[in-house]
């Protein structure tokens, strides 16, 4: 704090401003999961509220300083690698972990919510109708012959065994009293293990009992659990303490702060009259009342200008927390306070504060307030105040819970899928700055996606302190091909932040809540029990059927443009208080109408598809997963070279093709090889259909870099020698992925061209469309 956030002078470089902002982003990683760590085993109460208030400050001012280096690089992706290699860091280092605490002080809410849900979910299943009584019988008779030809064909299996072995016991000589010897030698190293078992289990019981060295995972493990414990009981008796404490200074000092103050304003007008001659008017509630008598006031001050860092709102925050600590904890006394309870004085200094405050109130203004606040809660809780008042008098009489139930049952309130961060693996890039220095815009690995979905959704939703102050999000849009796992990344936030799921998909809500008074009695439910039970995301996928440009026939029943229209006013509703967030996932966002899709989505991730290393840690993992045996013969590094350009999906679904019941009985005898995943994947449709020198098109990765039309155009001479028609494609994509109003680093003269490749960019694009199109066609028919 003393060193990296001292105002510098403004820096004309914007490369070396960038590294000095990146730099700055590092180092506040490593103090975020140190905070983290600390918070998550600190027992003391009160230690744990100020750790908490730095913790969110850290949260904050991270996410604050992603989102001034992507205003200053106009990426949102980053590479870093040569400042964690100047840092002697590890790119672990750089993985920005969910706070425990957003899942662990909420889990009796979180079970209760869950309890409700499965028993909705219970009745539903109910009240499904029955299998008809006839193919009900005729699935049991297919499984009870399938049942007794088991048997006949075990029992005859048994029968050639025991031949098999009469006929080796004549052959051999061998008598039958041998088998006698053979069960006591069975019997014997049966019990030699069985004793030897239990002797270890003893000692290990013995020596935790005696406090000597035990295994190192069950002693973090159970120190883990302990403090968890501590944390609980503490808490409670610190609560208790706070009510107890305030009553008896209420009563024995209340008295006596009321006439200290009394006194202390009477001296006030005193001295200001004699200083003016007249008393001095008396300051307004809303200004502060008698407060502001007493509070301290700063001289404003001025702001040089130049490329520098924006004002922080978590700063201020970090530095309290900062001096709370080095006034109060820093040179405290606790040899005491052994077991790290709740410090008594603390609170008496706490709750003194809190009832000058009280009684500088009067207990007449809360009533008059109280139309003005309610206005303002009834404002806030619908974007049309005639349409709360209309639906306020169909909802008033109904609570959250059958609120609650209604969506479970219309199928728009859903269980999200119990799946972390961490399982959506994915390696870092290590060679970003290199390909960059060398003009080559690297691609994006997945580790990027995992940083960029933690600070721009995780950490606001699960921090209500972050949602406040950092930079609004609203709303989100993944965009990538079939199998990267974007409905992953949705599950992923309601899992890891305890968000309720609501499916607005154009698909899901067919034929739900029809007519325009419907769409409004269910847009109104749905952000009524988002906002009460928050943090919630209201998940849309195929977010491009919202904006479609013209509607398929065989979609028109399904009416997908339904919320075209009210998304906008939902998306105005939402205030930094309503930990709500609207996440769209696309597989073809060129189908769609890019204006008006880019204005409802703050944010545009491209999720790229799997680069090698992702590809042969997740074939290791998923083998692994679906009980394969992982041998010399098994070569994953050639596997993982001969996927390129299949995503986790597909990956995914010929591991489990390859790995049936029938060849995991025959792993031991037949281990793995790469050729039998060829199959499978041959089978399905990779992401890239052209291939050009070994290397795919495709306008999902073209769209990654910061400035993808001025790289094209640079490689290509303003477009006037584009030898391949792959590369035309992909540039006309480009402008029909992106809203490319705003040409942040492109010159004058390129943003004149780019006007006039405009105009003529809709004729070629239906062209070329038309003739890849006939190309495919004619290749399948080959």
């Amino acid at each position: 704090l003393k060193t990296s956030e001292k105002p510098h002078s403004p820096e004309k470089d914007r490369v070396v401003f960038f590294q000095q902002l990146a730099t700055l982003y590092v180092r506040y990683i490593q103090i975020f999961r140190r905070l983290e760590t600390a918070y998550d085993q600190m027992a003391h109460p009160q230690k744990r509220r100020v750790l908490q208030l730095v913790l969110d400050g850290v949260m904050g001012r991270l996410v604050e300083l992603k989102n001034d280096m992507v205003e200053k690089e106009f990426s949102e992706y980053h590479y870093m690698d040569d400042i964690i290699q100047d840092l002697k860091l590890t790119p672990g280092d750089l993985e920005i972990p969910t706070p425990r605490y957003f899942i662990r002080e909420r889990a009796k809410v979180l079970q209760e919510r869950a309890k409700m849900l499965s028993r909705i979910l219970e009745k539903m299943e109910k009240k499904e109708t029955i299998t008809v009584m006839e193919e009900a019988i005729k699935f049991i008779q297919i499984a009870e012959r399938a049942r007794q030809g088991r048997l006949r064909a075990k029992f005859m299996k048994e029968i050639r065994e025991n031949e098999e072995k009469q006929r080796l016991f004549k052959e051999k000589g061998i008598r039958n009293s041998d088998q006698n010897e053979a069960a006591v030698q069975i019997q014997r190293f049966w019990k030699g293990f069985i004793q030897r078992k239990k002797t270890k289990r003893e000692r290990d019981d013995e020596m935790i009992f005696l406090g000597m060295p035990s295994p190192t995972l069950i002693t973090a493990k159970s120190a883990e659990i302990h403090n968890h414990q501590q944390q609980d009981i503490y808490e409670q008796e610190f609560q208790q303490a706070l009510q107890t404490t305030k009553e008896k200074l209420l009563e024995m000092e209340g008295t006596n702060m009321r006439e200290n103050m009394k006194n202390q304003i009477r001296q006030w007008f005193i001295e200001c009259r004699n200083l003016a001659g007249t008393f001095p008017d008396y300051p307004e509630e809303e200004d502060g009342g008698s407060a502001l008598i007493f509070q301290e006031k700063n001289p404003a001050q001025e702001e040089e200008p130049g490329l520098k860092l924006l004002p922080s709102c978590f700063l201020p925050q970090i530095i309290d927390g900062h001096n709370v600590y080095k006034t109060v904890w820093q040179h405290r006394d606790e040899t005491a306070n052994f077991h790290q309870r709740h410090d008594l004085e603390l609170i008496k200094e706490e709750k003194r504060k809190e009832i000058e405050t009280e009684i500088r109130q009067q207990p007449g203004e809360v009533c008059l307030h109280f139309p003005q606040k309610l206005y303002c809660i009834l404002k806030k809780c619908s974007y049309n105040l005639k349409q709360f008042y209309y639906f306020s008098q169909c909802l008033c009489c109904r609570t959250i819970e059958s609120l609650y139930q209604e969506l479970v049952e219309q199928g728009i309130l859903k269980q999200a899928n119990n799946v972390t961060l961490k399982d959506y693996l994915g390696e870092y890039s290590y060679l970003g700055t290199t390909l960059r220095q060398t003009d080559i815009e690297p691609m994006p690995s997945l580790s990027d996606v995992r940083q960029v979905i933690s600070l721009n959704a995780i950490l606001p939703l699960g921090s209500a302190c972050v949602h406040e102050n950092a930079p609004l999000v609203k709303s989100i849009l993944l965009v990538g091909p079939k199998g990267v796992g974007k409905k992953m990344l949705v599950h992923v936030i309601c899992t890891e932040t305890g968000a309720n799921l609501f499916d607005l998909s154009p698909l899901n809500i067919a034929g739900k809540y029809t007519g325009k008074s419907g769409l409004q009695m269910m847009l109104h439910m749905v952000f009524k029990v988002a906002r009460q039970l928050q943090p919630s995301v209201v998940w849309i996928d195929d977010a491009e059927k919202t904006f479609y440009k013209k509607v398929p026939k065989e979609e028109k029943e399904l009416d997908p443009k339904r919320l075209k229209k009210d998304l906008p006013k939902i998306l105005k509703s939402i205030k930094t208080e309503d930990r709500v967030m609207i996440v769209g996932t696309s597989q073809q966002p060129y189908e769609a109408d890019l204006k008006s899709l880019c204005k409802i989505y703050n944010k545009i991730i491209l999720i790229p598809r799997p680069d090698y290393a992702t590809r042969f840690g997740t074939f290791h993992l998923i083998i692994k997963n679906n009980h394969g045996i992982i041998t010399k013969n098994l070569d994953i590094s050639s596997l993982a070279k001969i996927s390129d350009g299949y995503t986790q999906g597909s990956m995914i679904q010929a591991v489990k093709t390859v790995l049936n019941e029938r060849r995991l009985d025959q792993m031991v005898t037949r281990p793995l090889t790469a050729a039998e995943f060829l199959a499978p994947l041959a089978k399905m449709e990779p992401v890239f259909k052209e291939e050009e020198e070994g290397d795919s098109v495709s306008p999902f990765y073209s769209c990654l870099t910061p400035n993808p039309l001025s790289i094209r155009l640079n490689n290509t001479p303003y477009g006037n020698k584009v030898k391949d028609q792959h590369q035309l494609y992909t540039i006309i994509h480009l402008f029909y992925m992106f809203n490319i109003n705003t040409y942040a680093g492109i010159s004058k003269q390129l943003q004149q061209l780019l006007e006039i490749i405009k105009m003529y960019l809709k004729d070629i694009y239906k062209e070329l469309r038309l003739a890849k199109c006939r190309t495919i066609n004619v290749r399948k028919r080959k």
